[in-house]
């Protein structure tokens, strides 16, 4: 992808590797810019690694800007069977004009450099209704904390109380933090049982928030998958 100046974001499971929630994954899974030039480069990306479309919806832009994911996958002796994922729009993210301005860039030990979601954008992009989902959201905002609450700022803290997901560490953090806690309650109300330092109180209040995000998505992919199973229909 940067061979060929693609514009693209790393997030899924190896951008959660990156972000110490470890999870191997095959799939390279990527936010990509949708523009006509940008997509000619990565036409260009995907005839170096032998990758052929394998699924519904073909490879066409308009697949990408109503929301479908496209997936390819890789026949090149070095890539061999790895599929790529790519999407352009995603349910409560950002555009990607915003994700690429915020991304996170880090440098391998071979001198490689990755371009990835930012933290707080690969969070909200979990947030599906893959049952698989949930545990690593919860992992990568957990392992955040864990490593900066030590030196937090004031993002820090703000994405803390927006995000965590951990009983213990929410109220941790709340005793920590009373006034702000108190202050994100109208936003996140179940920081209030976190203040209170009632644990099982909070855990309900996250399966909670939990189930409805997943009926948000689940409502929000209804058309989508209708749309699929027409073109698998019409291609059958």
């Amino acid at each position: 992808m940067r061979t060929h100046g693609v514009h693209c974001l790393l997030m899924g499971g190896q951008a959660c590797v990156f972000y110490g929630a470890a999870e191997f994954s095959r799939d390279t899974d990527l936010a990509i810019l949708s523009s006509p030039d940008n997509l000619d480069c990565f036409r260009a990306a995907l005839a170096d690694l032998e990758a052929e479309c394998i699924a519904v919806p073909p490879f066409q832009a308009e697949y990408l800007l109503r929301g479908h994911a496209l997936r390819f996958r890789c026949h090149h002796p070095d890539a061999a069977g790895m599929r790529i994922d790519v999407m352009s729009i995603m349910r409560g993210v950002a555009p990607f004009d915003v994700l690429w301005a915020r991304r996170t860039t880090i440098r391998a030990t071979d001198g490689d450099e990755y371009d990835l979601l930012s933290l707080a954008d690969l969070v909200q992009a979990k947030k599906t209704q893959r049952d698989e989902d949930w545990p690593m959201l919860r992992r990568l905002v957990e392992a955040d904390y864990l490593q900066n609450r030590s030196h937090s700022t004031p993002d820090h803290l703000e994405f803390w109380l927006r995000e965590l997901r951990t009983p213990v560490l929410l109220i941790e953090l709340a005793v920590r933090h009373p006034d702000l806690a108190a202050a994100a309650v109208p936003r996140r109300p179940l920081l209030a049982f976190a203040v209170a330092e009632n644990p099982s109180a909070v855990e309900k209040a996250l399966a909670a928030e939990e189930a409805a995000e997943r009926e948000v998505d689940r409502v929000y992919w209804q058309p989508l998958r209708a749309e699929l199973e027409a073109l698998r229909h019409r291609h059958g």
